[in-house]
């Protein structure tokens, strides 16, 4: 059974801002009915006008993804409002610019819980609906950190390598009792989002993305392609391909270069706004910070990463045709000889 609209629904959690709010709207803009699970009042507000402008249904739904049971109760209500899930997209994070030594044991474990627990938390709520339908699509959002870490952001780093591993892990179990559930990954790279304005900073200079930098609508675009092409994973962004391929190929190198450059790479010295962090509370309970930060003016809105990703069938087939017309010219040019 579709949505109560006879509509797709998708679940995004962390649909408030940044890359979940810019993946909001790409659902809402591509047909679908929108459900969205984060913390801030005011984010949630936002992102069901967003959803209702374009045309859609949405239900904004106030829970910390950390918590499992008030996941769990959060998709039962989404099933019960709105009609059966077809997508669950796990964005929701929390993050910090900190050295590990200067973290506290508590601001850890929280970032971890978000972070990585929270998309575990998320898959079991949505499997819970799915597995019983044999069909639906969760996508988990990753990073080019979740291959190769980087200084500052050990919790980050780690939450998204546990994030690839337990997503790997549910496949293959998937696979086992040849259910047709899906579950796929997404690795993006620096992104112009909100998050470096309010995570958490023990740094002396404003927070910012690792360049490239690239605007929040290209893996919105990504991940709304995965649910309607689910494929084992996605990546986005020139800089997480050769970050993933750099790690591969010279890890030695990776942390000569990453230890010595990348700390500065993370600062600036602009003078932005800061919100306070949302590790415990959120940043958007009073105003709505929407899908974009402070980057903008030098973030990319294409890649050709994920163009040559989202074509690559087309590609493929183009290729062999190419490859199948020039054999035949040969065989024939042979026999006329």
């Amino acid at each position: 059974m579709p949505s109560r609209t006879g509509r797709k629904l998708a679940v995004v959690t962390g649909g408030t801002a940044g890359v979940g709010r810019a993946t909001v709207r790409e659902f809402a803009a591509r047909g679908y009915d929108v459900a969205v699970l984060a913390r801030g009042r005011a984010g949630l507000d936002g992102a069901v006008k967003d959803v209702e402008d374009a045309g859609g249904s949405a239900l904004g739904v106030p829970v910390d993804v950390a918590d499992h049971e008030a996941v769990r109760r959060a998709a039962e209500r989404v099933e019960r409002d709105m009609g059966e899930i077809d997508v669950w997209v796990n964005v929701a994070f929390a993050g910090a610019l900190t050295f590990f030594w200067d973290t506290s044991p508590e601001e850890y474990e929280r970032m971890t819980a978000v972070t990585y627990l929270g998309q575990v938390n998320g898959t079991r709520a949505a499997l819970a609906h799915m597995r019983p339908r044999d069909r639906g699509v969760v996508v988990n959002v990753g990073s080019a950190m979740a291959y190769r870490s980087i200084p500052l952001q050990s919790a980050y780093c780690g939450a998204k390598h546990a994030v690839k591993g337990f997503t790997e892990s549910v496949r293959t179990e998937l696979i086992h009792e040849r259910s047709k559930v899906r579950i796929c990954m997404i690795q993006l790279p620096g992104l112009n989002t909100p998050q470096f304005d309010w995570n958490l900073s023990r740094m002396p200079k404003h927070p910012r993305p690792v360049p490239p930098v690239f605007q929040p609508e290209l893996p919105a675009k990504g991940i709304v392609f995965l649910a309607e092409h689910p494929r084992r994973n996605l990546w986005v962004g020139l800089s997480t391909a050769y970050t993933i391929l750099g790690e591969r190929l010279a890890p030695a190198f990776m942390d000569l270069y990453l230890g010595r450059k990348v700390v500065a790479a993370q600062q600036t010295e602009e003078d932005l706004p800061r919100w306070g962090a949302n590790v415990d509370e959120p940043s958007d309970e009073t105003e709505d910070r929407g899908a974009h930060g402070d980057f903008g003016a030098r973030a990319h809105g294409r890649d050709p990463v994920l163009w040559l990703s989202r074509h690559r069938r087309a590609l493929l087939g183009g290729l062999t045709a190419a490859a199948a017309g020039l054999g035949a010219a040969a065989a024939w040019g042979s026999r006329g000889r």
